[in-house]
């Protein structure tokens, strides 16, 4: 899922590029053109924004055909950096993407296409300046790869479609290799008509679409999974199609007919729907994730006659096939639909139809081999970590399918075909002794499950879950308005002029890691000295490495502390003078001289009695 995290969100104001992004979503909504984007993807902080992205993703670890990964890059130079970028951008030729093979949930293979990280760097900073001026213009019932929605939502919709406006016809549409059949040229023009014209940045795209795979060579259509642009692509791509299933109902124009506001100033299009039926248009409605989509109607007839103008429709504008073996009408009140790993079918229910959802068969197979490869994990190395592997995954499992109507059924046949085989597997380790975790307390609280425990940690149970309700997406929340980011998260609770100036002063000397890390160390610390908690000020505030880094320390993260230049002084002080001197400077109290003490431990230097 694309959901765009609350940290993300703040990183774009870490680096005053908030205002710049919320101006193209704009100028997009209002219809108006880009020719000038190449200079704002190459500025300073557009760059550095993207490093500060990618850093923290699954995938900075995963290299490309040149063995490089992020942490090549950690130790690089700001300006050092941001000048290859810039130079790279300049005449531009991708790298060659690395190709790998993962299996999918229907037991085949899925082949990714991993570009090097220089070339995921610099689609980041493409993708970062694209995305507001293309999320104006996405479908609102689009759910793929997009900012703060999930899979939830659009199985919201789809239920509500069913449940609420009596859709029962579903067409299930199976793209034949959707990502590898992807027209270039229709793509570009998708681009071009969404209002992207800045010629330079129509070619680097250009060009990114025909970079060499390995083992393959240069593509003549697709865009390679694996690649960051690749998702926002593929919307653009589909877009097209999602708009063209609203205009045949949902948003068919009848100049004839008045359209009444509703008190939000929504358009009330009731009355228009009913005016409708009465036509010969078929009714239509369209909820998609990704690739992934379903398209319901309101009669056998009508589902009949959209399945093969769809069919037909995406033949000839986006050169996409269907399969025939997998694609099918489905009426949902006498045969289920499968809708991301979830299979659904309408029961009746007190004279309404209600749908009920299930875990897929393969998905359920899948997920027991997930929780027994974590206890032969477990079994053959029963540290913490492997403990809480085997609880996170658990835990994922649970909080993915919970929006199953009968989640519990499915979770409870996982558990009684995961139960023998964990025992035997770890009899000699486990106990039924020990105190959960408070975390384990506050998310089980009510179930009555038997506690297993393996070093001290307490083991999830499995058949613990309940059926989450799903939520529809409010479609006021957005990155790109403040009005929209007010529902997502409050806006930085410290002084942001001083976040602009560590970003516009980093040291000549200073790595891109450990320029990046200060930002957001700052605001992790709500701006205060982490010993004493007084409030931070420029000139007076300095960056802590616990470990020093001639003892081998990193520019991490988890290295660093922001202090003032007093106790910073006091903690590398080591003659007795200095020592005095700051220590009355400081005057910390019994609890604060610990800390001290601590970080004169870590950074070789003797206590202070």
């Amino acid at each position: 899922m694309a959901v765009k995290s609350k940290s993300e969100l703040r990183h774009n104001e870490y680096y005053k590029m908030q205002y710049i992004f919320d101006n193209l979503y704009a100028k997009s909504e209002r219809g108006e053109e880009f020719k000038n984007l190449y200079d704002i993807i190459v500025s300073e902080q557009n760059i550095l924004l993207a490093y500060r992205n990618i850093k923290g993703n699954e995938g900075s670890g995963t290299a490309g055909i040149n063995h490089t990964t992020i942490k090549d890059w950690m130790n690089a130079k700001q300006e050092d950096y941001i000048r290859y970028v810039r130079k790279r951008l300049q005449n531009f030729f991708p790298h060659r993407i690395r190709r790998k093979e993962i299996p999918k949930p229907n037991g085949k293979m899925r082949p990714l296409g991993i570009p090097t990280m220089e070339d995921r760097l610099i689609q980041q900073c493409i993708k970062q300046v694209l995305e507001p001026i293309l999320e104006a213009k996405f479908y609102p019932h689009s759910y793929g790869f997009r900012p703060n929605r999930s899979t939830a939502n659009a199985i919201n919709e789809f239920t509500r479609l069913i449940c609420r406006s009596n859709l029962y016809y579903v067409i299930d549409i199976d793209t034949k290799g959707f990502f590898d059949n992807v027209n270039h040229a229709k793509l570009l023009k998708q681009l071009w008509s969404l209002g992207i014209r800045d010629k330079r940045l129509i070619c680097i795209i250009s060009k990114m679409l025909k970079a060499e795979i390995e083992n393959v060579g240069k593509p003549t259509k697709g865009t390679p999974q694996g690649g960051i642009l690749s998702p926002l692509l593929s919307n653009v791509v589909l877009n097209e199609l999602d708009w063209w299933i609203d205009s045949q109902w949902k948003s068919f124009d009848i100049k004839e007919r008045k359209i009444t506001l509703q008190k939000d100033g929504k358009e009330n299009r009731g009355n228009i729907y009913k005016w409708l039926r009465t036509t010969r248009l078929k009714e239509m409605h369209i909820v998609r994730y990704a690739d992934d989509f379903k398209i319901l109607c309101r009669t056998k007839e009508d589902s009949i006659k959209t399945f093969e103008a769809v069919k037909d429709w995406l033949k000839q504008r986006l050169d996409l096939e269907i399969s025939e073996e997998k694609s099918q009408i489905v009426d949902i009140r006498e045969k289920s639909s499968e809708f991301l790993g979830l299979r659904f079918k309408a029961k009746l229910k007190g004279g309404k139809w209600i749908t009920h959802s299930h875990i897929i068969e393969l998905r359920k197979q899948q997920a027991i081999q997930k929780i027994k490869e974590a206890v032969i994990q477990i079994k053959s190395n029963p540290t913490v970590q492997s403990v809480m592997l085997y609880n996170s995954i658990v835990m994922g499992l649970q909080q993915y399918y919970g929006i199953a109507t009968h989640v519990n059924i499915d979770f409870s046949e996982i558990e009684f075909k995961v139960r023998n085989f964990r025992y035997n597997q770890l009899r000699s380790l486990m106990t039924n002794k020990g105190e959960p975790s408070r975390t384990y307390t506050q998310r089980y609280k009510g179930y009555n499950f038997e506690k297993q425990f393996v070093n001290k940690i307490c083991l999830y149970p499995i058949a613990a879950v309940a059926t989450r309700n799903t939520t529809g997406f409010p479609q006021d929340v957005c990155n790109y308005t403040a009005e929209g980011r007010s529902k997502i998260h409050d806006n930085l609770k410290v002084n942001t002029d001083i976040i602009e100036y560590l970003m516009r002063n980093p040291l000549p000397s200073y790595s891109v890691e450990l320029a990046d890390n200060r930002i957001s160390l700052y605001s992790a610390q709500w701006g205060k000295c982490f010993v004493t908690g007084e409030q931070l000020n420029i000139g007076e505030m300095e960056i802590h490495h616990k470990l020093p880094k001639e003892l081998g320390g990193t520019d991490e993260y988890k290295n660093l502390l922001w202090i003032t230049e007093s106790v910073h002084k006091l903690i590398h002080a080591v003659n007795e003078y200095t020592v005095n001197k700051y220590l009355s400077t400081v005057n910390p109290d019994k609890e604060q001289l610990d800390i001290i003490n601590e970080l004169r431990k870590q950074a070789g230097n003797c206590v202070i009695e």
